[in-house]
């Protein structure tokens, strides 16, 4: 099936990107339901396997079904770049209990699991409780290297826009994506079809590291909103301080050369810092000399600055 969004008069103006913390949350549930399917992520979720029992399990695993499909109410469109959890977890806690309710029942054809069952007030405060829950035991340590890796996703997107035009980065966002004639069309697995304006609203770009296809809204009612896969999830989980060649850090020191060993990955220095257990400033010493060195590239987005080796650093690493 097929979704069309016709873009008002060809302005790509009305195309942005944002990075949405609970969508990668609710989309992550798929992977907790049958992790068969996202081997990429095992390790994840062997990390995180214990602090599952203290979780309120059948709440989550009853916001997927057998299909992995979601409540789109759980997958809000993002304003921004910098969304926080916080804001659109406040903002789900104040919608119609009615609407997830309704989407619950169509989502397990009338059969709703136990769980969320019973007056919608209480179902939504239930999922919305669960949900913060599974945020602050399995996400917010690891959401630094999440939003690090989909920022720079959203840099090179951006980066291909400018050098090869739109309709280049459209198709290379996934199969089954294009832009032609001023309209974006998403071919779906799923029986979604359906054709609006972005007029007004606008067109979102979400990288997910969870979505492994394109994915839109099942309405037409809802704002647009296109989801795709990041580039770089097969290195999202490596081992987080991989050992710097001796010669390396003969030459270098050996923090630096870690350092330069660990971004052939892109990362901030706040995810950096993080899995260094150091503060910001401290490793920003280090980066700081080795940009002005030619051994790293970086790109601003929004507050974050992003950093990856450059071609004279993947060389002298090699």
């Amino acid at each position: 099936m097929v979704v069309r969004y016709e873009l008002t008069g060809m302005d790509l103006g009305e195309v942005r990107f944002a990075v949405s913390p609970l969508n990668e949350l609710t989309l992550s549930l798929r992977s907790f339901r049958d992790p068969g399917r996202y081997p990429l992520h095992l390790p994840w979720l062997h990390e995180v396997d214990a602090a599952r029992d203290e979780l309120d399990s059948a709440a989550l695993l009853a916001l997927t079904n057998d299909l992995l499909w979601t409540p789109d109410l759980l997958t809000p469109r993002p304003t921004s770049p910098l969304t926080r959890v916080d804001e659109q977890l406040d903002a789900l806690a104040a919608a119609d209990p009615r609407a997830l309710a309704a989407e619950l029942a169509h989502l397990h054809d009338g059969r709703v699991p136990a769980a969320l069952t019973g007056p919608p007030a209480a179902v939504l405060r239930r999922a919305v409780a669960a949900l913060r829950g599974y945020w602050d035991a399995c996400f917010a340590a690891h959401w630094p290297r999440l939003r690090a890796l989909l920022e720079a996703d959203v840099t090179h997107r951006a980066r291909e826009t400018v050098q090869h035009g739109s309709a280049r980065m459209f198709a290379g966002l996934a199969d089954g994506v294009r832009l032609a004639d001023g309209v974006v069309e998403v071919r779906l697995r799923s029986p979604v079809e359906y054709t609006r304006s972005t007029a007004g609203d606008g067109l979102t770009l979400v990288p997910s590291v969870f979505c492994r296809r394109a994915s839109t809204p099942v309405s037409a009612a809802e704002a647009p909103v296109l989801m795709y896969g990041a580039r770089g999830v097969g290195t999202l989980w490596r081992p987080r301080r991989p050992p710097a060649p001796a010669a390396l850090a003969d030459l270098l020191g050996r923090t630096r050369a870690e350092l330069l060993t660990e971004l052939a990955a892109p990362a901030s220095s706040t995810e950096l810092a993080a899995r260094r257990g150091v503060t910001v400033p401290a490793v920003n010493q280090h980066l700081r000399a080795l940009r002005a060195t030619g051994l790293l590239d970086s790109e601003r987005h929004g507050r974050s600055v992003v950093y990856r080796r450059s071609e004279l650093g993947d060389a002298l690493v090699g």
